[in-house]
């Protein structure tokens, strides 16, 4: 068993990259917010755990995360590979992760930091809208629709999320930056963390990461 992490700040592409780097390799993307909604779908007692404190708008605690993470790995065999994206989010996490992995006999292969310029972050964030009614996601200059507000798939309305404002976008930014340094920090001293340039085109951030993995092929082949 082996684990590579997407580590990025809000906006740095983590979900759209791990979608290219899992068509390109036999990666498992596993993400925190995939693994909490499946837990309580499964009305497992861990989800049922971790959703009373969602529902009370809190974080969820670390070893409640960490249960649900050992689960979902014990589903697979032991030679799977997992790359984890938005997990984990706090250095304790980090640690429980490494036990985690050491004691089904796997290892961390490498955590790859996205990294993207603010102003890049900012405008991704703040030009993101999106259908209130079938959700579909666009940019209002980067992927625009046909029609200005009108989606193209349904004719819904689009709209900013009031957490895509350019206020509350820098806010998350700092926020990010605060909580994640001690978490990069640990890494870097473990020797796994490699920076990659995600304010280039996706296809050229996925050929970095396989680069770096030794994988052969190209991204979305």
């Amino acid at each position: 068993m082996q684990a590579i992490i997407l580590l990025g700040a809000p906006g740095a592409g983590k979900g759209t990259i791990a979608e290219g780097l899992k068509s390109a390799t036999d990666y498992i993307h596993v993400s925190t917010g995939d693994m909490l909604r499946a837990a309580v779908k499964a009305g497992k007692s861990v989800g049922l755990e971790a959703r009373s404190y969602m529902e009370k708008g809190e974080l969820v605690p670390d070893d409640v995360i960490m249960r649900i993470v050992t689960e979902r790995i014990e589903e697979d065999s032991v030679d799977a590979k997992y790359m984890f994206d938005g997990f984990p989010r706090t250095t304790e996490q980090a640690r429980l992760l490494d036990e985690v992995l050491v004691s089904h006999g796997g290892l961390l292969k490498r955590v790859f930091l996205l990294d993207v310029p603010r102003a890049i972050l900012v405008d991704r964030l703040a030009g993101r809208r999106v259908c209130r009614n079938c959700g579909a996601v666009y940019h209002v200059r980067n992927i625009p629709p046909r029609v200005e507000g009108v989606c193209d798939a349904c004719g819904g309305d689009l709209y900013q999320r009031p957490d895509d404002s350019e206020a509350t976008v820098i806010n998350r930014l700092d926020v990010f930056k605060r909580q994640t340094q001690s978490l990069i920090d640990y890494y870097e001293k473990k020797g796994v963390l490699t920076r990659i340039n995600a304010g280039q085109a996706k296809e050229m951030t996925e050929a970095e990461i396989l680069s770096a993995l030794g994988e052969g092929g190209s991204a979305g082949t």
